[in-house]
């Protein structure tokens, strides 16, 4: 370290005694006041007015008081001269006193105060204070008076190359494409040095790499670090670690340096296809798996990482390509193999299949490489397995007429059992649903009969569920929906939608619709109803009412004349004959009741009792509904009072003659018999207003004819 500093310090002070050898002599000639006295080194004479007197007098080669150096990091036995403060006004009497006042004053810098001469005390460092401010002073030395005014000036610390590079912010870490060409930038580090950058190659820095090569480079200057060979694999190496030293005094010998680590890591690309770990796959899957099972799994291989990993499978070929799938799973970046359509061992017990994996992300860069895919062969084999019985169909329709005899066969459900060691079946019916059970099945051979009738009116549709069963092995079932449909016959005959009842107008026209009546049926022709409507034969000439059949199928009856008198005769029936169009076709006869009622002269009815009472205008119902009450309440009263009367004047003990044992009496009369009977018409006292549009006959029976002269 003495040694370079000596060095250095030759260095630096060879050049400046050379100039002031060679440095030709000058005359100074420029006025200068007091104040100019510590900037100058030449003398300054004063006469005895203190006026000043130019003179003539060579230049002497002195300091240049307001800037001084001292090399840094300088340490000796003396302390190290920093320069000299003077004026003219010193004859060398020693009256005059030098001071030095500001930065380190006293401290650092000390000043002989006879002969102005500047030393440093201490080692100084430019890097922790590059300049100090100093102020000088000449004052008498007897009185301390100053001579002159005060001047500043500045000591500046020169530098040496005494601070090596340092890279802040290291180490480093950079990534870069794998396949990169040759020059790709990868990044840059940057080093400092503390010394100072504009005084000599102190801080002049060169870059240049200890390790790594022959992979980087590094620009000298920028420390720009590039590849330095092309198509770097990752798949080979993924990472580099790098030595970069950065060096001052421009990269001469005797600078001095700073290292730093740099981690290159390679970042993926695809490049590289997927690849199956085997060319073929063995499988093997029982029959009766569940549709969507994951049957097997194959795997492509691929070198790179991430997306540039990322494999889509497909099934190319094969003869399974219908029966089975392949999906991707994202996670673990192989194919799951799934069953799409059922099985059967014994159809096929074999199938081959052809799959195909293919990267996702295709980099064009790389495509002229060949196809970014690979195949394999899979082949699976079907086991086989105890099935269930299998039905000849997934669902049955049957049909049969309600007034099926019964243990006739509806129809026939057959099953087989698809294993090659076939078993017999046996069939039974899910009373669950056939809770009334009105079907049975032969368990042999699954004919389905009937149980008990069936009426269609009040059920079309019966579903019950066939079961079968494999004999050999009992838990071997199916099941198997039958729907039974019941066809309509004609065992219903129409009748009155509604039960009519007709009020006809004592003032009626002739030929006026007294009501209009329709029919029903409770079985449903193909081809939709169609009725007949007709009378009686006995009725076909009645005087009274005649009947007129409508287009959509429905009946008006018409007044043949006017003059209806309801005190002659209030109620009149007419028996109807409603016939069906079925095969055979039935009929039914209904009585329509029409009612003479009085009507307004607008033919709105009114009245249809002979002793209908007409209610006074203005009286409301719940007047009409107090009035009741109060008579029922009236009514109540009285039933008690003579209730109570009864019972007081009736004795507690009942007397002997009294006794009601005695009151029987016997009858020995016979009955009539047959000519009881003939005395009242039974019809005629079930309905006392004539019947068939006719007033009775009471002097008729049952069976007797209908007076014609009743109209």
């Amino acid at each position: 370290m003495p040694e370079r500093l000596a060095e250095m310090l030759l260095d630096l002070w060879t050049p400046l005694i050379i100039l002031w050898i060679t440095l030709p002599p000058c005359i100074y000639m420029a006025p200068m006041n007091q104040s100019q006295v510590l900037m100058s080194g030449s003398p300054l004479e004063l006469n005895s007015l203190g006026e000043e007197q130019r003179i003539l007098n060579r230049s002497k080669r002195g300091w240049v008081w307001n800037q001084m150096f001292v090399l840094e990091e300088f340490s000796g036995p003396e302390p190290i001269l920093v320069g000299r403060l003077h004026t003219d006004l010193d004859p060398g009497s020693k009256k005059i006193k030098y001071i030095l006042s500001g930065d380190g004053a006293g401290t650092i810098f000390q000043i002989n105060d006879v002969t102005g001469d500047i030393h440093a005390i201490k080692r100084l460092d430019r890097e922790e204070k590059a300049e100090y401010t100093l102020t000088a002073q000449a004052v008498d030395w007897e009185t301390s008076k100053p001579l002159e005014p005060p001047s500043e000036f500045i000591i500046k610390v020169q530098d040496i190359n005494d601070n090596a590079p340092e890279f802040l912010n290291g180490p480093y870490h950079a990534t870069v494409p794998e396949m990169s060409i040759l020059g790709t930038s990868v990044t840059n580090v940057t080093a400092t040095d503390a010394d100072d950058p504009v005084y000599g190659n102190s801080a002049k820095l060169v870059y240049s790499i200890l390790e790594g090569q022959p992979y980087f480079s590094i620009e000298p200057e920028t420390a720009i670090i590039k590849t330095a060979l092309p198509n770097m694999d990752r798949e080979a190496k993924e990472e580099y670690l790098v030595v970069i030293q950065a060096k001052d005094m421009g990269g001469h010998s005797g600078g001095l340096s700073g290292t730093t680590t740099l981690t290159v890591t390679l970042t993926d690309v695809n490049d590289n296809p997927p690849k199956f770990a085997q060319s073929l796959y063995h499988f093997s899957v029982p029959e009766d798996v569940v549709l969507g099972t994951a049957i097997g799994r194959v795997k492509a291989n691929d070198q790179d990482i991430g997306e540039n990993a990322q494999s889509s499978y497909d099934i190319i070929d094969g003869d399974g390509t219908a029966l089975f799938e392949i999906t991707s799973d994202a996670q673990a970046q192989d194919g799951i193999i799934r069953l799409r359509k059922p099985l059967d061992f014994e159809t096929k017990k074999s199938y081959t299949l052809k799959v195909e994996a293919a990267n996702v992300h295709i980099d064009p860069r790389f495509s002229g490489r060949g196809p970014f895919k690979d195949t394999a062969t899979v082949k699976i084999v079907v086991e086989d397995a105890d099935e269930p019985p299998v039905f000849s169909s997934p669902t049955y329709l049957l049909e049969v007429h309600e007034n099926a005899a019964l243990n006739s066969v509806i129809g026939q459900v057959t099953a087989r059992d698809p294993d090659i060691t076939s078993s017999p079946i046996r069939f039974s019916i899910d009373r669950h649903t056939d809770l009334e059970r009105q079907f049975n099945i032969n368990a042999d051979d699954g004919k389905i009969t009937l149980a008990t009738p069936l009426d269609r009116e009040l059920s079309v549709w019966h579903n019950i569920t066939i079961i079968a069963t494999e004999i050999r092995n009992h838990s071997q079932i199916s099941r198997v929906p039958v729907a039974i449909k019941v066809l309509d016959v004609n065992d219903n005959a129409p009748e009155f939608a509604s039960e009519y009842e007709a009020f006809l107008c004592e003032n009626g026209k002739p030929g006026q619709v007294i009501q209009t009546v329709s029919a029903m049926d409770k079985d449903e022709p193909k081809n939709g109803h169609y009725f007949l409507y007709s009378l009686l034969p006995e009725m076909v000439n009645n005087p009274n009412f005649t009947i007129k059949k409508n287009e959509d199928n429905s009946l008006s009856i018409l007044a043949k004349h006017n003059g209806f008198n309801r005190q002659k005769q209030e109620v009149y029936l007419l028996p109807i004959v409603i016939s069906d169009s079925g095969n055979p076709p039935l009929s039914s006869t209904s009585t329509l009741t029409i009612r003479v009622c009085g009507c307004s002269n607008d033919g709105v009815v009114q009245s249809c009792n002979v002793e209908a009472y007409v209610l006074p205008i203005g009286l409301s119902m719940g007047a009409l509904i107090a009035i009741l009450a109060c008579i029922i309440l009236l009514l109540v009263i009285v039933v008690l009072f003579v209730t109570l009367r009864r019972h007081k004047n009736e004795p507690l003990i009942i007397k002997d003659d009294e006794d009601v044992r005695e009151n029987i009496i016997r009858y020995d009369d016979e009955g009539g018999g047959e000519e009881d009977t003939e005395a009242f018409d039974i019809a005629t006292l079930q309905n006392p207003d004539g019947i068939n549009g006719f007033l009775p006959h009471y002097r008729r029976g049952l069976l007797g004819g209908i007076s014609q002269d009743a109209v």
